[in-house]
Formats: structure tokens, C-alpha cells, sequence
């Protein structure tokens, strides 16, 4: 099974600690986070990995082969001249998902018990274009899906920017978690080139295709975004 990690990110608000580790490093509890995304990848069956890289990309190189990639097959996809967003650098990989199947594609920096395997089977079981995990909680932006969990549209509340693939006067917002299940049909889709959000390209596929949320509130879960989330995070994990 392969799965993707977006690790280009700067990890801007979680200075100083970023100011020489690339956020994928930075460590929750003396584990960095890259190695706990790997490790729970690998313990759902995953044995083929491709992590985007942008920002003190060396150090991450050097830290997979001091764990000798873990003992499976780790490629880096480089957005060495910039940084490629999530539509972009999901692109740029391409090439590695060419076994038709579907993949995981994880957040670095998103902490959770969530079964993958729970998630995997959910979405294999369905002709689904893409499954992503979600939750009730607050945010500045939402995914929007009808009764029947099929993606509709997306908002930003700051903006009031809205964008609806169907109409539905009943439409459920729920927080995206940084976890997708994808079908490898998705790069016969993705027209746009360099760097791009997958934001607007599932709103626009999710008009003839079904994009579903996986609901996780019983699950743990942070976003370690700033230095007050990882803190968070790292008292929730030693009580727990």
C-alpha cells in the first residue's frame, strides 16, 4: 500500500522552534512528528511512502536515512524552487501512485488515533473518487456535505467565501483533519499546473464524482499549527 506525507511546509507560527528544524522534525513528546506519521503508516499496512520536502529539505533526507527509511521504500518528491500547495505537490507525485490503487495522503503535523484501516476499508468499499476524514469542531473554514456525507462545497468564514459543487438547503459543515483516502483516477482530473489548493479541484470534481466525509469525533486528534498546540498536544498524550 502507498500513502503520501506533506512535509514542505515552513512551519511559520511554530517559531523559534522551526528556525533551524523543518516542521516535520519539530518533536512531540522527543518523537518528531514525521517519524510518528511514518510509524502509524507502516502499522496500517503502508510499506511505500513519498514525502514532499521544501524548507531545510537536507535535514529531512538525513534523518531518513539515519532511521534507514524505516525498512520500507521512502521517495522525496523536492518543491525546492516553491512551494507547491496541496493540489500542486500532490500532482508533482504523481508518478509514484501507479498501481491504480488507492493511497493515504497525511498532514505531517496532524496527531490523531484515527483507525486508518477503519477509514481505508469505508472508502474501498465504494466507488469513491476521495474519503476525507472531518470533524465537528470549530474553524475559520468548512467542508459542506449533504444527509448523505457527499462533499457539496466549502466556506470560509473569515471571507464569507463560499463555493457549492450542489445546491442542498441542508448542508452539514465539518473541519477537515488533514487526512484523505484517494483514488488514483484523481490525477486523470487534476488539469491545473504548478501551485495550486486540491481545495477548489474537489469542489469541481465533486459535481459528477463522490467525494465522502469520514467522521471522527470520538477520535483524538490535534493540528500541531502553533507552539500552544503542540503543548496541548503533548500534556493530552503523557495523561493519556
Amino acid at each position: 500500500m502507498k500513502a503520501m506525507i506533506f512535509a514542505a511546509g515552513k512551519g511559520t507560527r511554530l517559531k523559534p522552534l522551526t528556525d533551524n528544524t523543518p516542521k516535520a522534525l519539530v518533536k512531540v513528546n522527543g518523537t518528531p512528528m514525521l517519524e510518528i506519521i511514518i510509524k502509524k503508516l507502516i502499522k496500517t499496512g503502508v510499506n511505500e511512502i513519498i514525502i514532499n520536502v521544501h524548507y531545510l529539505a537536507n535535514q529531512i533526507i538525513e534523518f531518513l536515512k539515519s532511521k534507514n527509511n524505516f525498512g520500507i521504500r521512502i521517495e522525496i518528491s523536492y518543491e525546492q524552487e516553491q512551494l507547491l500547495d496541496t493540489g500542486g505537490g500532490l500532482k508533482k507525485a504523481a508518478w509514484f501512485f501507479d498501481n491504480n490503487e488507492a493511497f493515504i495522503l497525511h498532514n505531517v503535523d496532524v496527531i490523531s488515533n484515527i483507525d486508518l484501516t477503519e477509514i481505508l476499508e469505508y472508502h474501498k468499499n465504494s466507488n469513491f473518487l476521495a474519503t476525507l476524514a472531518v470533524r465537528k469542531r470549530e474553524s475559520s473554514r468548512y467542508f459542506l456535505f449533504n444527509k448523505t456525507n457527499e462533499l457539496c462545497g466549502w466556506q470560509n468564514i473569515k471571507t464569507s467565501e463560499k463555493i457549492l459543487s450542489k445546491t442542498d438547503e441542508n448542508l452539514n459543515q465539518f473541519a477537515f483533519s488533514g487526512i484523505h483516502i484517494i483514488d488514483s483516477r484523481i490525477f486523470s482530473f487534476l488539469k491545473n499546473e504548478g501551485a495550486f489548493s486540491i481545495v477548489p479541484s474537489y469542489i469541481e470534481l465533486s459535481k459528477n464524482n463522490k467525494i465522502i466525509a469520514y467522521q471522527h469525533d470520538k477520535d483524538f486528534w490535534f493540528d500541531i499549527g502553533d507552539k500552544k498546540k503542540l503543548e496541548i498536544a503533548e500534556k493530552f498524550l503523557k495523561e493519556n
